[in-house]
Parts: structure tokens; C-alpha cells; sequence
């Protein structure tokens, strides 16, 4: 279990990307937003030395939407007539057990190097500070848009030629079976979730999932830096200037090309799951024109179909790497039982050659369910 610090301090800062201040201090996420100002401005004070005397009243501290895992918190600082605005990102608990902050930290330098996403300004315990971006979040329906459609599909083409150093080897199944064994391994208190949960044939489930691997590998999809949760709240749009963010880099890793498009497509659905919303393949065509070319009109029919068919496939792994992480981290009896009640089903399907909503999306309910009742 590693927070930002640790992470930071373990990796001593020698690619040169984690140059930055840094903060013994951590901040309880579970304080209500009066009682964690004190503590917010402390952090403050401590990362930044230019700003150690000023009194609390040169800050406000202010909540942000879009966060779902973590708390993101705007902060102004006012001195000499000029305003200061920061991001403090709080990161949620047990975190630790999916995100890794070391490579989330060195992502964020060389991403920001790139053009994406907000400048790493310090790190402290359990978060990071970063610059503020001045911008809407979007919602699930803006997603949809033709023309944000438009723009999403070509900064995700350039997201994925940014060259991150280290390990290329995809962890998306890697991972996934490694929350299927910490699952495996709960116990409950309560003898009647104990019974149900002794009905779960966790071999089955494995076999399932090396099922879906075995046909996505015969894909070859192309293996690039992937956001790899690009829903509407990691995802900004400044309307004066017209421009468009990608945020929030913690699940960032070398992945499947198909998978982080799919997992995108996934969050059309929204907080009310509804998958009817899922891009039809006019919709998804109109992607994949403009994230394969600048000139979408000269794109083949052949590249087109190939892109659909890896996409949607790993679509069913966006949904099984979702339900799974969440399952053990919460001890999620729920969560478990989906994904044992339809990974079967799902596998199934996938042998037909169909590539509409499978069952797994049930386990990605459950996940978003999850996340509205907390």
C-alpha cells in the first residue's frame, strides 16, 4: 500500500518529471469540507515556502465536481490583488490496491509535457496538488456530441503516441486476475453472505476470463499508453476557448488500444447505467474516422470494421476489470455474485461473434450502482 509520497519519495525523482515539492502532511477525506480547510491550508503553506505567512484568510478552499474515487478540492489563494488557483486531488481509500501512484506520478510529467492534462505542482501524503484548469466538466450526453466526439477521438489518438519509459507489458489481465484471487480469499462475518458466497466457483470465473483473453489476443491490437477511464468526469471543456482536457491519469498504463476506446464508449451509459446509450456503429464509425485520421473521409471500410470488432470485443473486458477491482476492494458480496452469475453467459456470446451489450455489463452496473449508494 503506497501513497503519492511514498511513491514519489521511492522513486527519488530521477527521470526529472518528479522534481516537485513534497509534504509530510495527509488530510482525513471523510472531514466535512470545514473541518478539512484547516488542514488543506496547512498543506498549503508547507508545499509552497513563498506563501508560509500568510494567515487563513488569503485561502478558500472550495469542493469540485467530477471526482468519483478521490476528492478534488480548488483552492485560491489571494496575495497582492492576484489570485491563485489549485487543485488538491485527495485520493480515495484502498486506492493503493489498483492505482499505481509511482507510475501515476511519472505519467503526469511526461503527459503534461505533452500537452495533457494539469501541471504537477506538489505531493503530499495521501494526494497530489496540481495547477487549475478553468474549464466545464462534461457530462455523459456531451460525450455523444458529434463534434465533442470529434475532438475526444483525435486528442485520444495523440494521448496514445505519447512515449511513457517503462514496462510496456500490458497489466489489464494481469490485474484482473489478481483481484479475482484477493476475492476469492474474503471471508464474511455474516453466515448468510458466507453461504451465497461459497456458492461462487471462482475456477469457473477464471476460466471465463482466460476465455475473453484468448479471443482478444487473437486481435493483435495495437498495445499504447492508455487512459483507461476516460468517463465524462475526467474529461474538461473550456468553451471560450474552445478546448478540450483529459484529466485524471491514475489508471494510466500501457494497454490495449480497443480497450481504452471501449471503456470510453462504456461511459456513455452514465451514473444511470442506461446502455442504450452505448454508441451505435454510425456513431462509432464517426470515431474511429477522426481518431485514425485527420482526413476521416479517406479512412478505409477495412480499417473501419477491424477498429468495431477489437473495440467492441474488449468492451466486455471494461466491464469485467470494473466489477472485479471493485469486488474485493469493498468486499463486495453483490459485485462478486454478477460477475459469477454472467461471466459464463458473457463468454458464451463472445464465441457467437456478437459484438452488442453483452451480460457483462451487469457487473459494470453493479460497480456504478455501487458508487451512487456509498
Amino acid at each position: 500500500m503506497e501513497g503519492a509520497l511514498a511513491a514519489a519519495e521511492r522513486d527519488g525523482g530521477g527521470d526529472g518529471a518528479l522534481a516537485i515539492p513534497t509534504s509530510l502532511i495527509s488530510i482525513d477525506i471523510s472531514l466535512p469540507l470545514p473541518q478539512m480547510k484547516p488542514p488543506v491550508i496547512d498543506l498549503c503553506r508547507d508545499l509552497f515556502k513563498k506563501w508560509s505567512s500568510l494567515n487563513d484568510s488569503h485561502f478558500s478552499v472550495d469542493t469540485v465536481s467530477g471526482g468519483i474515487t478521490n476528492l478534488l478540492l480548488k483552492v485560491t489563494v489571494k496575495e497582492d490583488e492576484k489570485d491563485t488557483l489549485l487543485t488538491v486531488r485527495l485520493y480515495g481509500p484502498n486506492t493503493e490496491y489498483v492505482i499505481d501512484r509511482k507510475r501515476e506520478l511519472q505519467a503526469i510529467g511526461y503527459l503534461s509535457a505533452a500537452g495533457f492534462g494539469a501541471k504537477l505542482l506538489g505531493v503530499f501524503g495521501n494526494g497530489i496538488v496540481q495547477s487549475f484548469i478553468d474549464a466545464r466538466t462534461l457530462s455523459p450526453s456531451d460525450m455523444s456530441k458529434p463534434k465533442l466526439a470529434t475532438k475526444i477521438a483525435r486528442q485520444l489518438h495523440k494521448f496514445h503516441e505519447v512515449d511513457i519509459p517503462g514496462p510496456r507489458e500490458p497489466q489489464l489481465w494481469s490485474d484482473m486476475f489478481k483481484f479475482l484471487e484477493r476475492a476469492s480469499r474474503l471471508q464474511f462475518d455474516d453466515s448468510e453472505k458466507q453461504a451465497k458466497y461459497e456458492t461462487i466457483s471462482f475456477k469457473e470465473i477464471h476460466g471465463a476470463i482466460t476465455e475473453l483473453k484468448d479471443l482478444t489476443d487473437l486481435l493483435n491490437a495495437p498495445v499504447v499508453f492508455a487512459h483507461n477511464d476516460l468517463l465524462s468526469g475526467n474529461l474538461m471543456l473550456n468553451e471560450y476557448e474552445d478546448k478540450l482536457y483529459f484529466i485524471d491519469f491514475e489508471y494510466g498504463s500501457y494497454s490495449y488500444r480497443g480497450y481504452d476506446i471501449a471503456n470510453h464508449f462504456n461511459e456513455y451509459a452514465g451514473f444511470e447505467c442506461d446502455y442504450s446509450l452505448y454508441p451505435d456503429k454510425g456513431a462509432q464509425y464517426h470515431f474511429f474516422r477522426n481518431y485514425l485520421s485527420d482526413d476521416p473521409e479517406e479512412v478505409p471500410d477495412n480499417d473501419l470494421e477491424a477498429l468495431y470488432v477489437e473495440t467492441n470485443t474488449f468492451m466486455l473486458a471494461s466491464h469485467l476489470y470494473w466489477a472485479s477491482g471493485l469486488s474485493f476492494r469493498q468486499r463486495c458480496l453483490p459485485l462478486i455474485l454478477i460477475i459469477w452469475n454472467t461471466s459464463s453467459y458473457g463468454t458464451m456470446n463472445t464465441r457467437r461473434g456478437k459484438t452488442g451489450v453483452s451480460p457483462f455489463k451487469n457487473a459494470h452496473l453493479g460497480f456504478h450502482n455501487w458508487v451512487k449508494l456509498k
